[in-house]
This record gives structure tokens, C-alpha cells and sequence, in this order.
């Protein structure tokens, strides 16, 4: 028996994720180096995340030694670790969790980096910052944000997690929505889906023929019967959809005691009216792409995905007749294999017809930018124009823009601030916990014999942010004490949690698809709940 190849063996492990994001998505993960600041359990719990699905290289940057603390709540660090580099320890343990990947580390602090090489930033695809101080996270922020390179802020505080994206422009084109709709044009039918229905005669065929015609073709027949005997709309509220199954439920044929047949094809077209009958638009995200400045004025630093808008723009305003092309695909249904394969491909045609369009204004606009014509692929192209409705760009604010005083989102935290016990409040706290940092050089509660004093030291450091903010907001007390007792603990539980959710994250960004959240998210472990914020 021949053993799987190399290629066999990959599809065989990364089988699941495959699924979901492809191997082009998975070809993106492997060609990507991470970088992750601290070897804390926070960002050892990201990194296991993100070695066992394949990310193609990562480093760590940790000056510190391992400490009995790291040890306890660290599972890639041993006891026999204490005393050595943090970074080169858990760098070790975690690439032997998949021998395909590469692993690096930096014995060095992220403070001297930035002062002696700011741009060794620069070479990564995208920066992960853990457990780091305001001031060293300020500083890091310009440079990343300056050179477009995406940071991925998380913190581990007691039962608090906190992860926070930074990034300028983020462009999804497979964002993978919930509950998408089939795009079958039957309310605007293309000639050839037009010439292929009316090759059916539903009156004259044989009942196998008959039972085997796929539900697409014979909504599309009643929707024409429809049109011409009761309404030139299509049928739009529950009245109407009733009255329009009913209508395919005559057509059903009838046995010679006038009994209906069990035909599912026909109970499949009336189970599917609802969707089937969705308007053929141009999604409002879609429209304000194609207003966006980026797709209005282009120039030579433009990216592939904002030609792409703009050819799919002029597409709409032409061959298209406004509206988006084809994407190619139908589900599966009752239907024998001609049947089937012939309406499938009449789908896929037209799509291919309407991408080749969308290519040639495409090539167009490459041309006049100075842009060789092979710098947007077949295969990107392709993808392009399947996923043109589900098109989405997420733009998030700087650290810079929050911190600042006179450009935080201060209406949006006084409206969360109606519940007392919002999501919000633990941000709160948490920008008070620096502001003690900063004041005291040491987080608040660290040793028992500290939590009664720090309290009052916390909750004057709350009032001076809240102030300083023009936040005019009540913190529960109880919120000031809990996050003095928490000492500025990393419990691996939290971490083990925060660990999965960044490296979502992460992947998200790398691969282009789903959609990153904007651009704040915590998580009480509390009360075990999340939520998330555009601060």
C-alpha cells in the first residue's frame, strides 16, 4: 500500500481548516512570521494557537527570565526553565508542537528594541503585544501604525481579558457571512437562464421527467405564471408567498383518483420560496465601496482590492445593468444528473462570462495606472467576483486617537455606561490600572499586605482618568476592590481563553477572510461574558 506524499500527509492534519479557509487561505498562514512580544501565558496560549494550524515562522521577543511565577501559570515553561530566557524556552516547547514551523526569539526587551532598532518591527506580517506597559504599548503602536504593519494588543488581567486590533485598513473579500442567500436572479433573470427555463414544458412531460426537474427551474415557470396571472410584482408579503406555493402546489401531478403524486422536487420549490424570491440588489456596504475615496481616486499605491472595486463599479454601471455578477453556484437538489449539471452550468457560464468583464475593466484600469497586467491573478479575480457582495473593509482608529483626551470615543462609553455593569466598566479599570502603573511603577495589589492601601491609590487614579477623559461615569467601588485582589495575576484559564480568541484574530488578518472585530473586545471571567467596542 503506497504511503500519502508530503502534500497527503498536510491535508490529512490541517483537514479541518482546510475546510474552512481553503488552501489558498492556508498557503497565506504558512508564508506568514508573527512576531509576539512576551512569553507570558497570554502569549505562549496565542502562539500554540497559531504553531498547530501552521503559521509559517514566529518570534519571540521576551528579555525576561523565567521565574517561579512563569512556571506556575505557564504550561510551556518547566521548572527546570527557571533562571533561563523566557523567549528561547518556550520557543523550544513550542515548536515541538509542529516541526513545520519555525521559531525564533529575541533575548531582548521591547523598550531597548524600540530605542536602539524601531524598524525590526517592521519584517513581520503582524505584531502580537502581551502584557505590556501603557507607555511601551504607546510608543510601539506609532511605529506599527506608521509603517502599516497590524498589532494585535491582549492582556491577561485577573478575570479580565482585553485584546484590541490596530490597524489602518483591513480588506475582507471572503468574509464568510451567517445564513447567505443563493444567488439566483429569478426576480431578473439573464437571457440564457430565461431560454434554458422555457425549454421546459412542464404540461407535456412524463412523470420521471416531471419529478426529476430541479425546483429552480420550476419556481422560475410559476414565477412566469405568476407575472402574467396575478401580479407584476414579485409575491412579497406572507399573503402573497402562500398564494404563490399554492399556485406550485396545482402543478403537481395527480394519479388517476386525483390524489397529487409524491413529487419532492416540487415540495422542495415550495419549501425554498421564501429565499428564492430575495430582490436582486446591490448590498448597501457594496454601494458605499464604490463611493469610498479609495475606489473613486485611484492611484499607483493602490491596492489589487481597490482596482477590483472600482472595475466591479464600472461593471455594475454596464454589462452588469446594476447589479453584481453571477456567482456561479447553485445547491443541491432533487434533480436527475443532465438536469442538474445542465442549469449548473448555465450558472457557471454566465458567472465566468460576468468575471471576464469585470477582468477587462480590470486590465484597463491596471494600464492606466502603470500597473503590469499580471498583478491581479485569475484565481484572485475569480474570488473576487463570487464573494462581490460579501465585500467588507474594517478601518480601525490608533491607540493614539483613543488615549488622547481630546479624541476619545468619549459619547460611546458614556452610552455604554448606561448599565453600571457593562463591558465597558472593566475597560475602565483596566485604563486605571495603568494610570497606577505609571504613578507607582507597580500594578496595584501585587503582594496580600498591599490591596487594603492600594484601593483608595486606585480609585483616585479612576477619578483622575475619568476626569482627565471628561467622562462623567460611576464605577462601582466593588470594581475598584476586585481588580486590587486580582494583583495583576495572569490565571492560565483566562489566558488559555484569551490565547484562542487572539489567535482567531490572527489568522483572520493573515488570511484575509472572516472579519476582524473593530476594534475593542473584553471578556469578564466573571461573569463570563464578552463584548465588543469601537473606542
Amino acid at each position: 500500500m503506497a504511503r500519502p506524499g508530503r502534500a497527503g500527509l498536510k491535508e490529512q492534519r490541517y483537514d479541518r481548516q482546510l475546510r474552512l479557509w481553503g488552501d489558498h487561505g492556508q498557503e497565506a498562514l504558512e508564508s506568514a512570521h508573527v512576531c509576539v512580544i512576551n512569553a507570558t501565558a497570554t502569549g505562549t496560549e496565542i502562539l500554540k494557537n497559531l504553531v498547530l494550524p501552521g503559521i509559517g515562522s514566529f518570534t519571540i521577543v521576551d528579555g525576561n527570565r523565567v521565574s517561579g511565577e512563569d512556571v506556575g501559570n505557564n504550561f510551556f515553561l518547566q521548572k527546570s526553565h527557571i533562571g533561563q530566557s523566557r523567549a528561547q524556552s518556550a520557543m523550544e516547547l513550542l515548536q515541538e508542537l509542529n516541526s513545520d514551523v519555525s521559531g525564533n526569539f529575541v533575548e531582548e526587551s521591547p523598550e531597548k528594541l524600540l530605542d536602539n532598532d524601531p524598524s525590526f518591527f517592521n519584517r513581520f506580517n503582524l505584531v502580537v503585544a502581551t502584557q505590556l506597559p501603557e507607555s511601551t504599548l504607546l510608543r510601539l503602536a506609532e511605529v506599527l501604525w506608521n509603517s502599516n504593519v497590524p498589532l494585535l494588543v491582549c492582556r491577561t488581567y485577573g478575570l479580565v481579558g482585553y485584546m484590541r486590533v490596530v490597524i489602518k485598513e483591513h480588506t475582507v473579500v471572503e468574509s464568510h457571512p451567517d445564513n447567505m442567500l443563493e444567488d439566483l436572479r429569478l426576480d431578473r433573470p439573464f437571457p440564457e437562464l430565461t431560454e434554458h427555463v422555457q425549454d421546459y414544458d412542464l404540461e407535456h412531460m412524463d412523470k420521471k421527467d416531471h419529478s426529476h426537474t430541479p425546483w429552480i427551474v420550476i419556481v422560475a415557470k410559476y414565477l412566469t405564471k405568476w407575472f402574467n396571472e396575478k401580479s407584476e410584482q414579485l409575491p412579497k408579503n406572507y399573503k402573497e408567498k402562500e398564494a404563490f406555493k399554492e399556485l406550485i402546489r396545482q402543478g403537481i401531478l395527480k394519479n388517476e383518483n386525483g390524489t397529487p403524486e409524491d413529487e419532492e422536487n416540487f415540495e422542495e420549490a415550495i419549501k425554498n420560496v421564501n429565499t428564492a424570491l430575495n430582490r436582486t440588489e446591490i448590498p448597501r456596504g457594496i454601494e458605499e465601496l464604490f463611493n469610498d475615496d479609495c475606489c473613486l481616486k485611484l492611484t499607483e499605491q493602490s491596492s489589487s482590492f481597490w482596482i477590483l472595486v472600482r472595475a466591479l463599479k464600472e461593471f455594475v454601471a454596464n454589462e452588469g445593468q446594476g447589479s453584481l455578477p453571477v456567482r456561479g453556484t447553485i445547491p443541491d437538489m432533487m434533480a436527475d444528473s443532465s438536469k442538474f449539471i445542465k442549469l449548473q452550468n448555465v450558472y457557471r457560464e454566465k458567472a465566468k462570462k460576468d468575471t471576464a468583464a469585470v477582468g477587462s475593466h480590470a486590465a484597463r484600469l491596471l494600464q492606466s495606472l502603470g500597473k503590469a497586467p499580471e498583478s491581479i491573478s485569475e484565481r484572485e479575480l475569480k474570488l473576487f467576483c463570487s464573494n462581490a457582495a460579501f465585500l467588507r473593509v474594517v478601518r480601525c482608529r490608533s491607540l493614539a486617537q483613543e488615549h488622547s483626551p481630546s479624541s476619545c470615543s468619549r459619547d460611546a462609553i458614556i452610552s455604554h455606561m448606561d448599565n453600571p455593569d457593562s463591558e465597558i466598566v472593566l475597560y475602565l479599570m483596566l485604563r486605571a490600572v495603568n494610570r497606577f502603573y505609571k504613578q507607582h511603577g507597580r500594578y496595584p495589589g501585587v503582594y496580600n499586605y498591599q490591596v487594603e492601601d492600594d484601593i483608595g491609590k486606585l480609585k483616585s487614579c479612576l477619578t483622575g482618568f475619568l476626569q482627565e477623559h471628561g467622562l462623567s461615569v460611576v464605577v462601582k467601588d466593588d470594581y475598584v476592590q476586585e481588580f486590587c485582589r486580582y494583583g495583576a495575576a495572569e490565571p492560565h484559564a483566562v489566558a488559555a481563553f484569551m490565547g484562542g480568541a487572539a489567535a482567531q484574530e490572527v489568522i483572520k488578518v493573515i488570511t484575509g477572510q472572516f472579519v476582524i472585530f473593530n476594534n475593542t473586545f473584553i471578556y469578564s471571567g466573571m461573569s463570563q461574558t464578552s463584548a465588543t467596542f469601537q473606542l
